[in-house]
């Protein structure tokens, strides 16, 4: 399958419910208007399909948890399945099949578990990957780690990076058109926030003190400013390669909210940070393209910028460009992450990875914003 090119969607930042000093933050509209209108476009779902779809990846969510309980060590992954509507555990052992259908989800037999895929992306990871091997991940729904090589790439060292990889465990290659890059983006208008007064990043999500972005937008002691040119705070604490995630502490001039910026479909309240399996919707909010949506398509993927690795991302077929680095994923109302990188635009599609939010959450001890 033909591929665009990847990259991280660099200084550029989804304004997620900061608001400027001395401002009250807008009152959010139905929570999901946002999501559907953008649903119905990159999805092709009429406005029902969308409200049901939310609706049952919600539920998905919900039970994962217990189903993955009930699998215990013959746990082969989950993913919802847009086709039925369902939650779909992977297991090896089909006599744990009851057990897991009893809370609701539908089971499938797997050759691997997800702690043998896992120790298998793990072995990569150790690895030191040539250029043209632009990532790797678990795709639960294959039950293979695969890894993604740029066409026609035959050097002895991707020859030799691919023979080890496949003595690792069960490895599946597929081949991209491009390599990733950073989305760095030039200064435009929008809901922004700029480091050192020159690049700009979106805003991820409003934590106690401040907000989470992207860790190649800034690092620890850049400045931040809003578009008007006023100061925000300051990066205190960074990472970037090996993650993409960061914390900017504001001022007391401004007020963390849990709204997340709809770009003229009506505003998004975060409730909660519940992350949502393989196959659900996913919905993106970016200063420089607005709202798009996709599903998750993989997650722990180790994508391998020029820049250097970065690990533990998140995939999906949603769409960003340069400027969106930083901004908030929802699905339904629950926080999912900021954005990395990825290939492609949003005239043509593309892939589009996302930082969990709640890696971010642990490493630096914040409280994410709902409402």
């Amino acid at each position: 399958m033909k591929r665009s090119p990847l990259r991280t969607l660099g200084l550029t930042a989804l304004a997620v419910g900061s608001v400027l000093a001395g401002t009250m933050p807008v009152a959010a509209a139905a929570p999901a208007s946002p999501l559907l209108g953008a649903m119905q476009r990159d999805l092709g779902l009429t406005a029902e399909q969308a409200g049901t779809r939310l609706t049952q990846e919600a539920t998905a969510a919900s039970i994962a948890p217990a189903a993955r309980a009930a699998a215990g060590p013959a746990f082969g992954g989950a993913w919802y399945d847009a086709a039925s509507g369902r939650l779909v555990v992977g297991i090896t052992d089909a006599a744990r099949a009851d057990a897991v259908e009893a809370t609701g989800a539908d089971t499938a037999l797997v050759a691997h578990t997800e702690s043998a895929l896992d120790a298998t992306k793990a072995s990569l990871d150790r690895l030191t990957a040539p250029r043209e091997v632009t990532g790797w991940y678990v795709d639960e729904r294959a039950n293979r780690v695969v890894v993604t090589v740029v066409r026609g790439a035959q050097s002895p060292e991707v020859s030799g990076f691919l023979d080890r990889a496949r003595a690792a465990g069960p490895v599946q290659v597929e081949e991209t058109t491009s390599v990733p890059r950073l989305f760095a983006g030039d200064i435009v208008g929008g809901d922004a926030y700029y480091i050192n007064g020159s690049a700009r990043c979106s805003i991820g999500f409003s934590v106690r003190g401040g907000f989470v972005s992207a860790g190649h937008c800034g690092g620890a002691g850049d400045s931040v400013s809003a578009p008007d040119g006023s100061a925000m705070g300051a990066f205190q604490g960074s990472s970037f390669p090996g993650n993409d995630y960061s914390y900017v502490r504001t001022t007391s001039s401004w007020t963390p909210s849990p709204i997340v910026d709809g770009y003229g479909n009506g505003d998004v309240t975060v409730t909660g940070h519940t992350a949502a399996p393989v196959g659900s919707s996913v919905c993106r909010s970016g200063s420089t393209t607005g709202w798009h949506c996709g599903t998750i398509q993989a997650t722990n993927q180790t994508v391998n910028y020029a820049e250097g690795s970065v690990s533990g991302l998140t995939k999906t077929s949603a769409c960003a460009e340069p400027g969106d680095s930083g901004g908030s994923w929802v699905s339904g109302s629950q926080a999912q992450g900021v954005t990395s990188g990825g290939s492609g635009d949003c005239r043509s599609g593309g892939t589009t990875y996302f930082q969990p939010v709640n890696e971010i959450l642990s490493a630096y001890g914040l409280t994410l914003v709902t409402g």
